[in-house]
């Protein structure tokens, strides 16, 4: 198989996702991860060009750890708009170039706009990517893709239905959450979040859910023509 994971923010992927892409990793999967904002407001005095190269390097260190290909879309933060054309073409053309047959994107719902708009582009991007005569640098793919989405931050107002039992990868998953550097200052100042606990705190809490120590929650997105009647996730 082939997956994308689509987020908002370098680091998002770690904190949701990325012991499920581990799993993937492990089963054979092509795994690809795609950010669509490039965290150039993630800092209290690094500013905003610098901080978009630095962040760019911590998530390429962080997929080259795991052996994923990593793409981004180069938006800056706050700057992302789900009615924009111009940026569901770039998802357009990243899901042309992975044609997964997984996606992994944000929850709708979440608690901040990057967040909500990276959720409806790579939605709409995800069909357009398999309509021929819409015209964008790559061809069109065949495959119209299922979705799942990953956990708001903090699981605030998500109710999973999917888990994946990552227990065997955490260790790993927080190896690639460290390559964050520039952001624990950010988060422990700004959102008053120790990063480490939150993410082993959201993982034990998903473990308790399904009798793991740790796991990775997600929800499928219930609409025609991207169920299956197997597994997809791991």
């Amino acid at each position: 198989m082939r997956v994308l994971a689509i987020t908002a923010h370098p680091d998002d992927m770690e904190f949701m996702c990325a012991g499920t892409l581990l799993k993937c990793k492990q089963r054979g999967d092509e795994v690809f991860v795609c950010t669509v904002n490039n965290g150039n407001m993630g800092h209290l005095e690094i500013m905003p060009d610098e901080l978009a190269e630095i962040r760019r390097a911590e998530a390429q260190r962080a997929c080259d750890l795991a052996g994923f290909t990593y793409l981004y879309c180069d938006i800056g933060d706050l700057c992302s708009y789900y009615q924009s054309k111009e940026q569901k073409d770039i998802l357009v053309d990243i899901i042309r170039q992975a044609n997964p047959d997984l996606m992994i994107i944000p929850d709708p719902d979440d608690y901040m706009c990057d967040h909500v708009a990276a959720s409806k582009l790579a939605f709409d991007a995800a069909f357009s990517a398999t309509v021929p005569h819409y015209v964008t640098k790559y061809p069109a793919i065949d495959n119209i893709t299922p979705i799942y989405y990953m956990s708001t931050a903090a699981g605030v107002n998500f109710h999973p239905t999917e888990y994946v039992d990552i227990t065997d990868v955490y260790e790993k998953k927080l190896e690639m959450l460290h390559c964050h550097e520039s952001q624990e200052v950010w988060l422990r100042d700004h959102d008053h979040v120790d990063y480490t606990r939150e993410c082993r705190v959201l993982a034990e809490f998903y473990g308790l859910h399904c009798k793991a120590t740790y796991a990775e929650a997600f929800r499928p997105c219930l609409v025609s023509h991207r169920l299956r009647s197997y597994r997809v996730l791991p």
